[in-house]
């Protein structure tokens, strides 16, 4: 079996701004909740059969205790983060597995359900739908592949090494050097992706790297300005690279047997009404209706 990953708050964002508005009966905005819904029941009509939903329940995590300037939800358009709770209510109401996190991010909830669902041996494959490139430390060989929907894209540890220049093991250590702004963190200064993919490559983490660019064996531009500057700000390299780093400890599944789509619960249809969409429902009705196992 394959199982696929998907990474809800992302959804929820993208449909968000590529899908007009949309009202439910109470006149509450839902677009991108309907947008998601519909996404993944094209998903299960495509052949998909176990899937689970990571979800920021909260926009703060433990991450904001580690660093004062970690992404928090201030400024989120309101009618964005009110489709944040509904949404893991429809997802549920489809059937679907849903991990709202609270305290650990919905990164960290992939991370760990990909660590679990690759270790039965049932599992041929586990996608993971995002390109949130934190993910991209995730990936194992062709067991783990992290897939862009949106683009098409599907990669595997050498299409990591091919868009980053690391291999996935060293994401956290890239993201340590040259920061991740969707997360808030700036990464060391003159660290750019090319600088950090060249040494990251050949030395793989930052406690590696040697402290003089003397010792380096590989030949990058500035490298007497980036030693100095990775010298003179160490600690916050590996602060930052701790922040990219997920965990894999969240509670997630027991089976992944406990992933497999079955069938929309009896609200789904009650709430597509009041979604205006009958046609979800009937959609996952037929779905249901050709599941034999």
């Amino acid at each position: 079996m394959d199982v696929h990953l998907i990474d809800g708050t992302y959804e929820l964002f993208r449909h968000f701004y590529a899908l007009p508005s949309r009202q439910d009966a109470d006149g509450e905005e839902v677009g991108a909740i309907v947008g998601v819904i519909a996404s993944v029941i094209s998903m299960l009509e495509g052949g998909v059969t176990h899937v689970g939903v990571a979800t920021d329940h909260v926009v703060e995590s433990f991450r904001n205790k580690m660093y004062e300037g970690y992404k928090v939800g201030e400024g989120m358009d309101p009618d964005l983060w009110r489709q944040f709770h509904p949404l893991e209510d429809a997802l549920r109401a489809l059937g679907v597995v849903v991990w709202p996190m609270v305290d650990q991010e919905a990164d960290d909830a992939l991370a760990a359900a990909a660590d679990r669902a690759v270790r039965d041996d049932r599992v041929r494959r586990v996608v993971i739908c995002t390109p949130d490139k934190d993910l991209a430390q995730c990936v194992r060989g062709d067991s783990i592949v992290q897939l862009d929907r949106r683009r098409g894209v599907t990669r595997d540890a050498q299409g990591v090494r091919e868009k980053f220049g690391v291999p996935p093991e060293s994401i956290p250590d890239y993201l340590g050097l040259t920061g991740d702004t969707a997360d808030g963190f700036p990464g060391i200064p003159r660290w750019g992706a090319k600088s950090a993919g060249t040494i990251l490559d050949r030395y793989g983490h930052i406690e590696s790297i040697p402290k003089s660019e003397t010792e380096w064996d590989v030949a990058v531009r500035g490298a007497s300005s980036l030693a100095a500057s990775l010298r003179d700000n160490f600690t916050d390299a590996l602060l930052f690279r701790d922040l990219a780093t997920l965990r894999t400890d969240a509670a997630v599944f027991g089976s992944v047997d406990d992933l497999r789509w079955r069938r929309p619960m009896p609200q789904f249809s009650n709430l597509c009404e009041h979604y205006g969409t009958p046609e979800l429902a009937s959609r996952a009705t037929r779905l249901a209706a050709a599941i034999t196992d």
